[in-house]
């Protein structure tokens, strides 16, 4: 848990403050900062699946270090160079970084606690990223008080030191590392654990549901992410408190998100972390309906308290439903084996949503309107209700799910070695 707390407190550190430094100090359009998204995804749809097998062939470890090291670079040179070039290169080199991170990350957690205590990590873990993530927000809009670049630059700093830190103290006790025998095994044996995890998605009807949902949710996201705080600074407009009104605004904002998650989190996490797959099914139906119906109030707003009350339901029922949908989508899974390539499978769906719709919500917000982009995006999410209420006919998981395992490579002369 004090791991993902770190996590918690530099996301905040760098992206509390980062909308105001890109518009006001880079001077980036929408279509700007939507593409600044999308050469993140991008990147992160080219190398998530191989990264994911890295992480599956040689070190949990070892892959969240990688994580860490390339997405501390990337935070530094995106606050370091304010330019639309550099803030893409970092952009890109912040994905390819995620890419270490997602699905070893999973896999490690649940290899090293097992999945039966799982859904309670996942829940009270949450709680924790809040706590710290109102750390980062104090520090992020007390550094971009100074110079609006400082948060990006020290957040890029703090996760080099957690990459030193993971590397000297992070365990790994219930990782078995696949053995080889022969020359050329390492590609062998890639290709085949990223075979077997395919084969497990396709096999299975709810994983092919996963898939859907991943890419339907991230067209959403993508144009919200990047997209909310032109929508307040341009179009809604936020009242003056003095001099650094807006670093003062989205520092409330983000304080305020996290406060109202943690308070409707608190009574629902033991609850929540101990649902079987099917209930988590239900649930997370219900949620995935409240954040269409809220996020479309957000993009609707007329006035700036209507905006925020919109906005802070949508992070609220977004926080609510993350936890839940990783405890379901790890119980999909049985084969330790192929759990981080499948999890990367997943994450490689959700990214292509969002290079697909973020591009498409940016020349929306181009031609007409920031608000127009974000109603749009929130229309985006009705298919993940339907795909969500499908689930739930399958009780949210297979009958009987069969696992995959992954076979022994054979040798030059077709005997398994």
């Amino acid at each position: 848990m004090v791991y993902a707390g770190a996590w918690s407190f530099i996301g905040a550190l760098s992206w509390t403050t980062a909308a105001v430094y890109l518009v006001r100090e880079v001077g980036m359009t929408p279509l700007q900062l939507v593409l600044t998204g999308t050469a993140l995804e991008v990147s992160y749809f080219i190398f998530e699946i191989p990264t994911g097998v890295v992480a599956d062939l040689y070190s949990r470890r070892l892959s969240l270090v990688t994580a860490a090291v390339l997405s501390g670079a990337a935070m530094i040179m995106t606050g370091a160079v304010p330019t639309v070039a550099a803030v893409l290169v970092g952009a890109a080199l912040w994905g390819f970084g995620w890419t270490f991170r997602s699905g070893a990350e999973d896999a490690w957690l649940a290899d090293e606690i097992g999945l039966a205590r799982l859904g309670l990590v996942y829940q009270r873990a949450a709680q924790l990223e809040r706590v710290t993530g109102l750390l980062g927000i104090g520090a992020a809009v007390g550094l971009a008080m100074v110079d609006l670049q400082l948060p990006l630059v020290a957040a890029g700093a703090v996760t080099l030191a957690l990459a030193g830190f993971l590397a000297l103290a992070m365990p790994e006790e219930g990782f078995s590392r696949p053995t080889r025998t022969r020359p050329g095994g390492h590609v062998r044996d890639a290709v085949a654990v990223a075979r077997t995890g395919s084969l497990l998605v396709r096999s299975h009807p709810v994983l092919v549901l996963v898939l859907g949902i991943a890419f339907v949710v991230g067209m959403w996201a993508e144009g919200f992410d990047r997209l909310w705080e032109a929508h307040l600074l341009l179009e809604v407009g936020l009242p003056e408190l003095g001099r650094l009104d807006d670093v003062a605004w989205f520092g409330i904002i983000a304080a305020g998100s996290l406060v109202l998650s943690f308070a409707v989190a608190a009574p629902l996490v033991t609850r929540v972390g101990r649902l079987d797959q099917a209930a988590l099914a239900r649930f997370l139906l219900l949620m995935h309906s409240l954040l269409m119906i809220t996020a479309l109030g957000f993009a609707l707003a007329g006035s700036l308290w209507l905006a925020l009350a919109a906005f802070w339901a949508t992070t609220v029922v977004r926080e609510l439903a993350g936890a839940p949908y990783r405890t379901w989508l790890n119980g999909t899974i049985t084969d330790s084996s192929v759990r981080a390539t499948v999890l990367s499978i997943a994450g490689v769906s959700g990214s292509a949503g969002e290079w697909a719709g973020g591009p498409l919500l940016g020349a929306v917000g181009t031609r007409w309107s920031v608000r127009t982009a974000l109603a749009t995006g929130a229309l985006l999410l009705a298919p993940s209700i339907v795909l969500f209420a499908r689930a739930v006919r399958h009780h949210g998981r297979e009958a009987k799910l069969a696992s995959a395992t992954l076979e022994p490579p054979a040798d030059r002369t077709g005997q398994a070695s």
